[in-house]
């Protein structure tokens, strides 16, 4: 499920819902220790969505592989934006 803040950034930074369900598919999470999970995708999960996506013959792929999702401990996309940073492992 969705926050009104995510879908509200999803449609600010031009994300394509599909990117999100083939980063639940071939991204990795992190916990974020504030009881939230950062999603993204690494370079294995990059070649494997490209390859998700070519199959469709979608045409904005890469501009969208650099995206991460925040997800609540109770299931819920908090938001959505481009990754600028590199995400902390545990």
């Amino acid at each position: 499920m969705m926050s009104k803040h995510a879908n509200t950034r999803l449609q600010q930074r031009a994300i394509p819902p599909i990117m999100l369900d083939l980063l639940f598919d071939y991204g990795k999470f992190e916990y974020d220790h504030h009881g939230a999970e950062v999603y993204y995708f690494d370079k294995a999960g990059k070649e494997r969505a490209r390859a998700a996506l070519q199959q469709k013959k979608s045409t904005q792929i890469d501009h969208c592989l650099n995206i991460y999702l925040v997800m609540s401990s109770d299931g819920h996309v908090v938001t959505v934006g481009h990754l600028d940073k590199r995400i902390n492992r545990n």
